[in-house]
């Protein structure tokens, strides 16, 4: 599985560590920046790991910001994203099993590095349950054609 993970400047201190711990899961990392914790505009890269995801470029994608909010407003305006801001371990596998997320937006600055590791694996780990859910995410994803 690719995985492309971005972050701003208040994410980048986890980007990093964030990135390792997914190669050492066995996955495949995309970087996309940015290269150092000089400010940048969050929806900059948003997009860049929202568009990877969507064209196929990359399966999943990993967001850092400050809160993980701006970062999932953002991505979740690019057609085929379904992007959430996750804070805990239990979030990120409900987002997986019911909402089938392909996007994960973290908190560098309220969530701990090793917490968003956890969440970061379960997201990788998890499957969609389908069933009751696939008709709901089907819904989700006609507000793209709006």
């Amino acid at each position: 599985m690719r995985v492309a993970i971005a972050s701003d400047h208040a994410g980048f201190c986890q980007k990093d560590p964030v990135e390792d711990y997914v190669r050492g899961l066995g996955y495949e990392v995309i970087d996309m920046g940015p290269a150092d914790d000089s400010r940048v505009d969050y929806p900059d890269f948003a997009d860049k790991v929202a568009t990877a995801v969507a064209d196929g470029s990359a399966d999943r994608g990993i967001l850092i910001c400050g809160t993980g909010l701006g970062m999932a407003m953002t991505a979740d305006k690019v057609p085929g994203i379904r992007a959430a801001a996750v804070q805990t371990v239990d979030f990120a596998e409900l987002a997986r099993k019911h909402n089938d997320a392909n996007v994960i937006c973290l908190s560098g600055r309220f969530v701990d590095l090793a917490v968003n590791e956890g969440i970061a694996r379960t997201f990788l780990e998890t499957d969609f349950e389908g069933g009751r859910h696939a008709q709901r995410v089907a819904k989700i994803m006609k507000e793209d054609e709006r």
